[in-house]
């Protein structure tokens, strides 16, 4: 089963899709975090995909990030 929530990312509302019956609060807590931390202090390559981002994959401890480019996808560890 596949579960879909909605998070609030730069006044944008991102769709967050984990396999599983409900995602950890420790992962979507971890998420938001890493998210606003990369945001702030992250590269250019993970700004861009930021500036661009249009769904999440929670696969275990990494979240996918899907941005309107596909080469600007990326994996981040949440762990």
């Amino acid at each position: 089963m596949t579960l879909t929530l909605l998070i609030n990312f730069q006044n944008q509302r991102i769709p967050v899709y984990y396999s599983g019956d409900k995602p950890p609060k420790k992962a979507l807590d971890l998420l938001m975090t890493t998210l606003e931390n990369k945001l702030a202090n992250g590269k250019s390559a993970i700004k861009r995909c930021l500036n661009s981002l249009i769904s999440i994959e929670i696969e275990g401890s990494e979240a996918i990030l899907h941005s309107k480019r596909e080469q600007d996808t990326l994996a981040l560890s949440l762990y």
